[in-house]
């Protein structure tokens, strides 16, 4: 599909995706305002050994690992994003649980907070109701209930990410970034004018990587301390939205056993196409100087290499200005193909089989 007709790109897009994504600074606005009526107990105040999210899938597990990059220098606990049924054995009344499930219904989130409770940790949620609503409510558990939207958290980070992390805050686990979610939200207006479906392909970054990865598998290396969160939610996203099976392994690690994979046969690199995550702000200079070298080798070999680039001020904003551009990426990468963005289809039918 040529990308600069947006009458069929927005007809193609039949759940509006690229239409929230644009409005991604409305529905952060709106996260601020649900997390400042989101109030805990003040005994929830007070120190714990780890804090463990249970969250699957593109937007509750990326929230939790989203804690840890935006506080990787400043969090006292580990943050353990748990995406299972069952929850470790370590769990006890000094670990924070945050249930993280849009739907409420998430069976795996439902299994793992009951073991919580039974053993008596101290917990928190954020849905859009379902089962888990009703459990938070039958048991005292604080909740806030957010909009559903169309059931797809995928696309609802506004409406979890400022309620989670202004909550932590509330705690004294975090500083309060409520500024940093300000600067990131007219950033995010600002990039509704440079990745929009009406910005025309020749002008639109987001556009010209979707159509440059027609064809090849993507992989997305971002870095640790900071660039992780991101780097799985482009992996994340190109499956959910696009359709691909994609790829993401982070700087430094990756150069110590990845790194070797890519010296496989020729005709299977050129297969890849590489998406560098790039903040020479946020990365120190031995992750900056491998980056560089990393694009340098792999540029000749792979079917393509793109680095892209953090922008704004804040932390924050930064990380969230790389999620942004991915998002819309991603997106674009299905409408090349012709392909809704929205349904998944394959994830309808596992539940279904589950369910028989």
């Amino acid at each position: 599909m040529p990308l600069n007709d947006t009458q069929k790109l927005r007809q193609l897009d039949s759940l509006g995706s690229l239409e929230t994504t644009e409005h991604y600074h409305h529905q952060f606005s709106h996260g601020l305002e649900l997390a400042a009526e989101f109030q805990l107990p003040s005994t929830m105040a007070r120190d714990y050994h780890e804090i463990l999210v249970l969250g699957t899938g593109g937007g509750s597990s990326i929230a939790g690992a989203l804690l840890t990059s935006l506080f990787f220098d400043q969090l006292k606990q580990p943050v353990i994003v748990n995406q299972g049924y069952n929850i470790p054995a370590y769990a006890d009344e000094n670990t924070l649980v945050i249930a993280l499930s849009h739907s409420g219904n998430t069976e795996e989130i439902l299994s793992a907070l009951g073991q919580a409770h039974k053993k008596g940790c101290p917990a928190l949620a954020i849905t859009a109701g379902g089962a888990l609503g009703d459990i938070c409510a039958a048991e005292n558990i604080p909740h806030l209930i957010v909009p559903r939207d169309i059931g797809h958290p995928r696309r609802d980070l506004g409406y979890i990410v400022p309620p989670l992390v202004l909550a932590l805050a509330q705690l004294n686990l975090v500083p309060d970034i409520s500024a940093d979610i300000q600067e990131t939200i007219h950033l995010m207006k600002k990039f509704s004018h440079s990745y929009g479906v009406d910005v025309p392909l020749e002008q639109n970054l987001a556009k010209q990587l979707a159509v440059q990865l027609q064809g090849h598998i993507p992989l997305v290396y971002g870095s640790s301390d900071h660039l992780q969160a991101p780097a799985w939610r482009w992996k994340n996203q190109f499956g959910e939205n696009s359709k691909l099976l994609a790829f993401y392994n982070l700087i430094p690690h990756l150069h110590h056993d990845e790194a070797v994979g890519w010296d496989m046969e020729p005709e299977l690199l050129k297969k890849f196409y590489l998406i560098i995550l790039r903040d020479d702000r946020l990365d120190s200079p031995k992750v900056i100087k491998r980056k560089k070298i990393s694009a340098e080798m792999l540029r000749q070999r792979m079917g393509g290499v793109e680095e892209v680039w953090a922008q704004g001020e804040s932390r924050f904003a930064r990380i969230f200005s790389l999620i942004h551009l991915g998002d819309f990426v991603t997106l674009y990468t299905a409408a090349v193909r012709g392909i809704d963005p929205t349904p998944v289809d394959i994830i309808n039918l596992f539940k279904q089989k589950m369910g028989q």
